[in-house]
């Protein structure tokens, strides 16, 4: 595929030629876990499983073509990609991460690599001061996200990647709430894109999966290395299912994006509410993000309205995880972000978030707004 085809169009072609020895339209899904060789060291580009498959290669040249990079590297889950990034750090480097990041990435930062010599600051990314206040003479690499998970805070990528370039600090993005269709972290000077491919790259629930993408070749083929040596890969079927979700990840994320500007309408009037979070207020959302996401954050009014909430949605369900095609709904600070308690990172406990799903639009605002309404009502 060339550079100048549409979002649309890569996402159902790029890596995914019909099968050249039976013309099949959907790239099969190569169970096998080792490959015939010509001669010793001499192959047709595979050898193990491990090293490389075909339905993973396809997946990742995707992807890498959506996220506009050279490269793609594949994970058996997010954590496993962030694990290969944090592993390019050494002893007595220091981390920037963001003073509202997934619980996930802190418990990785702060329990694991810092006991192996890595030392980390959290601090306000949206803030450049505060970021240069953060910045020591051991710092190799900042931590962005953007949308914030839970908090929805947009960071200027653009503005970060410049001072980092400066440094010699490498900047990874997370971009899972975003997804490559609404934000292009690598054009914005980051040095890689990093996804959980389980939310919305799969958006259907049914695979856990994680995934990098950059430019830079050295930093690439290191990456590659500890996919291999780490052995931290998908499936050849965790690749089918996240290929066939990215088809239509364009279709869905507007549909996610009409249904959150609805449900911050309504949020945004109701009584039961004291602050709605989501990025359409943001003049850097506007700058470098397509739109503004599926993703929802609020305060109730008092933490025991949060904790009943989660309870009384019928279509949003109360569950874990986020970016598939049903409506969601959590309490992150006893739920996705309970790692964080205690930390720079805890998270208000009267906080709600939402992953708006592609249901009926008037179904999901009405559910919700039932909900809210009972609670006023007791």
């Amino acid at each position: 595929m060339t550079s100048g085809d549409g979002f649309e169009t890569r996402a159902i072609h790029a890596g995914q030629e019909p099968d050249p020895s039976t013309g099949a339209i959907v790239p099969p899904i190569s169970l096998a876990t080792t490959f015939v060789q010509e001669a010793v060291g001499k192959h047709r580009g595979y050898e193990y499983s491990r090293s490389g498959n075909p339905t993973r290669a396809a997946m990742e040249t995707c992807i890498a073509s959506l996220e506009g990079a050279r490269h793609g590297l594949a994970f058996a889950s997010g954590l496993a990609a962030e694990d290969a990034i944090l592993r390019t750090l050494d002893p007595g480097d220091h981390i920037i991460i963001p003073n509202d990041a997934y619980g996930g990435t802190f418990r990785l930062v702060a329990r694991v690599y810092e006991r192996l010599g890595i030392s980390w600051t959290a601090c306000d990314l949206r803030d450049l001061s505060a970021l240069e206040a953060a910045w020591q003479p051991e710092t190799t690499m900042v931590w962005v996200e953007s949308p914030t998970n839970p908090l929805l805070s947009v960071v200027d990528i653009a503005a970060v990647a410049k001072l980092a370039h400066t440094r010699a600090a490498r900047v990874i993005v997370d971009n899972t709430f975003a997804t490559p269709y609404l934000q292009q972290p690598l054009a914005l000077g980051a040095h890689a894109s990093l996804h959980s491919s389980t939310k919305y790259l799969g958006g259907h629930s049914d695979v856990v999966g994680g995934f990098i993408a950059v430019n830079d070749a050295e930093f690439a083929d290191e990456l590659r290395f500890l996919q291999n040596a780490m052995g931290a890969v998908p499936s050849p079927f965790d690749c089918y299912l996240v290929l066939r979700g990215v088809k239509t990840l364009a279709l869905r994320m507007r549909e996610h994006c009409s249904n959150a500007q609805a449900i911050v309408r309504m949020l945004r009037e109701h009584d039961a509410v004291a602050q709605v979070l989501y990025p359409d207020e943001s003049e850097v959302a506007r700058r470098q993000m397509r739109d503004f996401g599926g993703m929802v954050s609020f305060l109730a009014n008092d933490e025991d309205t949060a904790l009943e909430l989660v309870t009384r949605t019928r279509l949003f369900t109360l569950a874990e995880s986020l970016g598939a095609v049903e409506s969601l709904i959590e309490h992150p600070a006893r739920m996705t972000h309970a790692s964080a308690a205690g930390s720079p990172l805890e998270v208000d406990p009267r906080l709600v978030r939402l992953s708006v799903g592609i249901e009926s639009q008037a179904d999901l605002v009405a559910d919700l707004k039932n909900a809210l309404d009972s609670l006023a009502n007791d």
